[in-house]
């Protein structure tokens, strides 16, 4: 038989697990293009090291925003370092074979 203290247990452990769900389920919703990316978690997005972020914010290199005194990145910011960085061959370089 079970204790009435073991099925308060297990209804409370049902309800943690629901509101785990729906945590879950919120956070999904959030917009990425509301997001703002800390330096460590844009230099993951980049391919880069935390601290080539951090100089590059501190040197105005890359576009940037602060919230507070704290550097922040948004989507739109990373993905004008991705698109600033593209070099395209210019039109009279040669092809070279594939090695």
């Amino acid at each position: 038989m079970i204790s009435k203290q073991e099925g308060m247990t297990a209804t409370l452990v049902t309800l943690v697990e629901r509101l785990a769900v729906a945590i879950d389920s919120l956070a999904a919703q959030v917009d990425p293009e509301l997001k703002a990316y800390t330096p460590a978690e844009a230099a993951k997005q980049l391919g880069k090291t935390e601290n080539w972020v951090i100089e590059a914010i501190q040197a105005e290199q890359i576009p940037h925003t602060r919230i507070g005194k704290s550097p922040r990145m948004t989507a739109a910011h990373i993905r004008w370092v991705l698109q600033d960085g593209e070099r395209l061959p210019n039109k009279y370089s040669k092809l070279r074979a594939a090695a």
